[in-house]
């Protein structure tokens, strides 16, 4: 397998390229419990050119009424292509998302880079350490509007890195599924935002936030595939609705196995898992165990 090549940019090299014409940024703060904190401070300050790319608007379809697709179900490929030609990013564009993981919430940007993997758009990149790195690293906060010429964008689908819940219930024995949520959410002790409590059966739990270090910069691959424990077995990640998993999808590119059929999103997730009451839910341990190593 060849290893893939990082997914990730410094905040150096933004500085060094920030006026590429060819580059677009997007914008993804968000805030889960807020959903209007990542407008604001993007109406506060971003990044010289950045668009901003709500989770709920821009990179999430309609939620439906029974809870299938989960709560952020994957956009509609035409209405996602649509919108990134709107904010002026096609075929020959650089790519690169960020959000804020000084708030204890960096995945959103990692969300941005799986939809337009999906979409088949290769040159898309996650700025490693997010917005402070890019404000440590001396760079400057723009607050003027941002209107990018609308180009034609053409989606080139991937369907082999998305899982459904039928591909989770029918998975291979050898196919890993990793539950990215916090340990107790996994374990059933708590659900802040679900209907119900506990995790696939099965599945094992590997912490989102451990793909991050004590500063917001992703650790490297070595420490990645330390972390997760998966060697090259083929994975399916989720999380509670195909947000938080995207970072451990990131986290095993950069211990060198691609998005695809051995590296896939279960993107409705646990919102969706439990839109089904026929579906098992398990709570507790599994006996491969869950723990974080950082």
């Amino acid at each position: 397998m060849t290893r893939p090549a990082s997914p990730l940019k410094s905040a150096d090299w933004l500085l060094d390229h920030l006026y590429d014409p060819n580059l677009r940024v997007l914008d993804c703060r968000y805030a889960l419990s807020d959903p209007l904190v990542g407008r604001i401070a993007y109406l506060a300050g971003h990044v010289p050119g950045a668009s901003y790319a709500d989770l709920e608007t821009d990179l999430s379809g309609p939620v439906r009424e029974d809870g299938v697709g989960g709560r952020h179900p994957l956009p509609d490929p035409a209405a996602l292509a649509a919108w990134l030609g709107s904010v002026g990013i096609g075929q020959d564009s650089v790519v690169l998302a960020y959000d804020d993981p000084g708030t204890g919430q960096g995945f959103y940007a990692a969300r941005a880079w799986w939809l337009l993997r999906w979409l088949g758009h290769a040159q898309v990149y996650v700025l490693d350490g997010g917005w402070p790195a890019y404000l440590a690293a001396g760079g400057a906060a723009d607050a003027s509007e941002v209107d990018h010429a609308p180009v034609t964008f053409i989606p080139n689908m991937q369907p082999g890195m998305v899982a459904t819940a039928e591909d989770v219930e029918n998975r291979d024995p050898a196919t890993l599924l990793i539950d990215s949520r916090a340990p107790a959410r996994y374990r059933g002790e708590t659900e802040p935002i679900d209907a119900r409590a506990g995790h696939v059966p099965g599945a094992v739990n590997r912490d989102w936030s451990g793909a991050l270090d004590e500063a917001g910069r992703w650790r490297g691959g070595e420490l990645q595939a330390a972390r997760l424990q998966v060697g090259r077995a083929p994975t399916i990640a989720y999380c509670g609705s195909g947000v938080s998993a995207t970072p451990n999808l990131l986290a095993r590119e950069l211990a060198g196995v691609p998005l695809g059929p051995d590296n896939r999103l279960y993107a409705g997730s646990w919102s969706d898992w439990i839109s089904d009451d026929a579906r098992p839910v398990a709570v507790g341990e599994e006996k491969s165990g869950s723990f974080r190593l950082f």
